[in-house]
């Protein structure tokens, strides 16, 4: 039985339990939650603002995050600072939806309006992560940011060998470009939790792959729980 296939199962079977059970059971749907799947097949309302946000107190410009991700990017930020002198800055965090419509526009007229071409970077508004209020763009103090460059600086190394300390993984990487659509950007780093951050990072597959197969296990788990 192909992951497909596993997935309309246990899918149909999980439409019958409570809405309680059905946010563990379907993670990808739950806005409060760290897992929440947003891409442009799965989008997020205009009027979606996510709850406790705050600013995070790090260097950088758009500093705004989730509680739980603004404390985790801290803790992050000092550790790296701590274990190789780099100072990694914020430089783009919670994004509304009407700031994302605004760069979405912008990148339209510099592409000469090719949804293509501006779609490989910018995500049209209500499929951003920075909607979510769970994702930063991470750049290091005195550096080019949101270039590739970023990855071979200190801070970048660091953070593709570490976020998943603190509860981050690396979003776009260079080879699921198929699968996110996304281009490679070494800087986009999203929140989901340090209970799964880890398996993620050591999983090395995209965030989308990754959901699909948890998805499956929990239902799995909870299907065999239910059944005398």
């Amino acid at each position: 039985m192909d992951l497909l296939t596993k997935l309309a199962a246990v899918a149909a079977a999980a439409a019958m339990m409570l809405s309680g059970t059905l946010k563990e059971a379907a993670p990808q749907h739950d806005t409060d939650g760290t897992l929440f799947l947003v891409n442009r097949q799965q989008m997020v309302s205009p009027a979606f603002v996510p709850k406790g946000l705050r600013e995070a107190q790090v260097p950088g410009q758009v500093r705004q995050l989730r509680e739980d991700a603004a404390a985790a990017l801290e803790e992050m930020y000092a550790a790296c600072k701590e274990e190789t002198k780099a100072q990694l800055t914020s430089v783009s965090g919670y994004r509304s939806y009407s700031r994302q419509n605004a760069l979405y526009r912008a990148k339209l007229q510099r592409v000469n309006g090719s949804v293509a071409k501006a779609q490989e970077y910018v995500a049209p508004p209500g499929a951003s992560e920075h909607h979510l209020g769970l994702a930063m763009d991470v750049g290091q103090q005195s550096k080019a940011a949101l270039t590739n460059a970023f990855a071979d600086t200190t801070g970048g190394i660091w953070m593709r060998e570490n976020c998943w300390r603190f509860g981050f993984i690396l979003r776009y990487g260079e080879e699921w470009e198929e699968v996110t659509g996304y281009k490679y950007e070494p800087w986009h780093f999203r929140f989901v939790g340090k209970e799964l951050a880890k398996e993620i990072h050591d999983a090395n597959v995209p965030f989308e792959t990754w959901l699909a197969e948890y998805r499956v296990r929990v239902m799995k788990k909870m299907l065999e729980e239910d059944t005398p």
